[in-house]
C-alpha cells in the first residue's frame, strides 16, 4: 500500500475555538465563512489543522490570533469532536476550545482566510458547518456553569466597571435576571473587587464607582 494511502486509514487532527464576546447586551460568538466546497457559504467557528510541530494549545492560539488582536484572552480547552463523520472530506477529529474576549470591536482582517467574519448573538445563529452547533451549544453550557462558581467573568469585562456593569454582564451570560441587593451583597463579600477611587463620568445618571478584579487571572470560587 502507498504511503499516501496509508495515511487516509488514520485521523487528522485539527482546532476549533468558540470566541465569546458580551456586544450590544448579548453574548455574542465569533463566526467566519468557509471558503472550503463541502460547506462553502456556510458559516463555522475560526480554527484549521493542527502543525506537526506544534501542541494543541498552541495550535488554538495561532487561529485565535488571526482572527482576534492579540492582548488579555481567557482560552481553555472544551471537548474532543470525534465523530467519524463530522468531516465529509475525510476523517478529522477536533479538540476544541472556547475563548473569552472583552472587546467585540478586536476582530482582525482575516479576507485571506475565509470568506467573512462576524459576530452573532448565541441564541440567534445561522446554520453552521461541521457539528459546530454542536460545538458551540457545548462552550456556552460550559461557559455559564463556570459563571456561577469561578470568577470567569473578568475576561468579558473593561479592566474598570461600575457593579451594575458587573451584574449585567453576569445576567448575559446566564440569560436570566439577579437581584440587584443580593447580588451586591455577595459579590462584595467574595472579596474579589478593589475600588479604583474613580467614577463614571458623561453619563445622565449619578456617577457611579468604577471598581476593578483584585486578581484577573482564573480561580474558583462559589458566586452564585
Amino acid at each position: 500500500m502507498k504511503k499516501e494511502d496509508q495515511r487516509l486509514r488514520y485521523a487528522i487532527l485539527a482546532n476549533d475555538i468558540v470566541i465569546f464576546a458580551i456586544r450590544d447586551g448579548t453574548l455574542n460568538v465569533l463566526l467566519v465563512k468557509v471558503k472550503k466546497a463541502s460547506f462553502r457559504g456556510l458559516w463555522a467557528v475560526p480554527g484549521g489543522l493542527v502543525r506537526p510541530s506544534e501542541t494543541v494549545d498552541t495550535c488554538a492560539r495561532r487561529y485565535l490570533r488571526q482572527v482576534v488582536a492579540s492582548g488579555d484572552v481567557f482560552l481553555e480547552q472544551l471537548y474532543t469532536f470525534g465523530k467519524v463523520d463530522r468531516d465529509p472530506q475525510g476523517r478529522v477529529v477536533s479538540v476544541t476550545y472556547y475563548a473569552l474576549i472583552p472587546d467585540a470591536e478586536r476582530i482582525l482582517d482575516c479576507s485571506d482566510d475565509y470568506a467573512a467574519v462576524a459576530w452573532f448573538p448565541v441564541d440567534r445563529l445561522p446554520e453552521l458547518a461541521y457539528d459546530h452547533d454542536e460545538v458551540v451549544q457545548l462552550a456556552v453550557d460550559r461557559l455559564r456553569s463556570k459563571t456561577t462558581y469561578s470568577n470567569i467573568i473578568f475576561s468579558l469585562l473593561d479592566r474598570e466597571f461600575t457593579l451594575s456593569d458587573l451584574q449585567r454582564a453576569y445576567e448575559i451570560v446566564l440569560n436570566r435576571k439577579l437581584d440587584k441587593r443580593n447580588f451586591r451583597k455577595k459579590i462584595l463579600s467574595l472579596n474579589q473587587l478593589v475600588k479604583t477611587g474613580k467614577k463614571t463620568t458623561g453619563k445622565a445618571h449619578r456617577p457611579a464607582d468604577l471598581y476593578r478584579f483584585r486578581l484577573r487571572r482564573y480561580a474558583t470560587i462559589q458566586i452564585l
